[in-house]
């Protein structure tokens, strides 16, 4: 049996692994939530994005408000037509172009859903204070920012 090597750093000592540990609970603790109420986290964060939109956007408009890709997107919206959560015209002089929107059924869901979104962070994060809360999301927020990260994370 070979002793393990005293130059690597052990795993628990990473930021990353207790962030990675956190996130994964939290993450998981929420898709069971919108699961109980018949919604992926994809598909909560293309209706969340498409609520705040208000009105009727593109696939295209979501793709980049999420950045996910096209592809990714147009399989999510086809998975909410098939819910009844959204409505998809195609234009008639562009059958590329498509216009979606909410149905009044998504409309009504997405702050009931946004209230799961609320219940699971009090649930993680009530433990901190309120300025500890502001703390870690300006950290993490900066962090973010210095990487460029921008895609929206579904899985």
């Amino acid at each position: 049996m070979t002793k393990p090597n005293p130059s690597a750093s052990d795993l628990k000592q990473h930021i990353g692994f207790w962030m990675r540990f956190v996130s994964n609970h939290v993450s998981y603790a929420f898709a069971r939530k919108l699961e109980a109420r018949g919604v992926t986290v994809a598909e909560w964060v293309i209706l969340r994005e498409m609520f705040e939109a208000r009105g009727g956007t593109s696939p295209s408009v979501v793709a980049d408000l999420t950045g996910l890709t096209r592809g990714a997107v147009s399989k999510l919206i086809t998975r909410l037509l098939e819910k009844g959560l959204v409505t998809r015209k195609e234009s008639g002089v562009d059958r590329r172009y498509q216009d979606i929107e909410l149905t009044k059924s998504a409309t009504s869901l997405v702050p009931k859903l946004a209230k799961l979104a609320d219940e699971n962070d009090r649930e993680f994060f009530g433990v901190l204070e309120k300025s500890e809360q502001e703390a870690l999301k300006a950290t993490l927020k900066r962090i973010a920012a210095l990487h460029k990260l921008t895609k929206v994370p579904i899985d």
